[in-house]
């Protein structure tokens, strides 16, 4: 079973993306330069908002992709639910390297922080519009299956995206 949702965040000038284990997106609309894990402002969502399916898929102790979606570029987060998420936060979302879970967290074992992300893309979450799509299921996906979810789900969100290998 697969379940998706879609964020929308924005970006601000003071987008570091250094912390080494964490990485969030915020409701908040201003961002200092000691959040240091914050790839984005100003979302429609909090970890409360995200749909129950998605919820429950992780709960059951899913799987969870965060794919970031900015200009022609994509980052894909990997990381586990678990049966302790509480999804209760109204203000962000966090993906977690650890198994540590606060009421904002929806993934953890990340295989990625926001120091992990390309380092050519953090310059674009400064500014203008990301697009997040988060997809949970409850058996691992291959990058191709992931990208083939955002793909048929959200179609007109790739318009611009050039695929390319790292």
């Amino acid at each position: 079973m697969i379940a998706t949702d879609h964020i929308t965040c924005f970006g601000h000038k003071n987008v570091l993306a250094r912390h080494r284990t964490t990485l969030e997106i915020t409701r908040e609309d201003f961002l200092t330069p000691r959040g240091d894990c914050i790839i984005c402002i100003s979302a429609d969502k909090g970890a409360i908002h995200l749909s129950e399916e998605v919820k429950r898929i992780l709960r059951q102790e899913g799987y969870g992709y965060l794919v970031i979606i900015k200009d022609d570029m994509i980052e894909v987060i990997k990381g586990r639910g678990s049966d302790r998420l509480t999804f209760s936060s109204d203000i962000k979302m966090v993906v977690r390297k650890s198994d540590f879970i606060s009421d904002g967290t929806i993934l953890i074992k990340a295989d990625k922080s926001a120091r992990d992300l390309r380092r050519d893309l953090v310059p674009r979450l400064r500014e203008g519009e990301i697009d997040v799509v988060f997809i949970a299921s409850d058996k691992p996906l291959h990058d191709n299956e992931i990208l083939g979810v955002v793909v048929y789900s959200f179609p007109t969100l790739l318009k611009s995206t050039q695929f390319v290998d790292n």
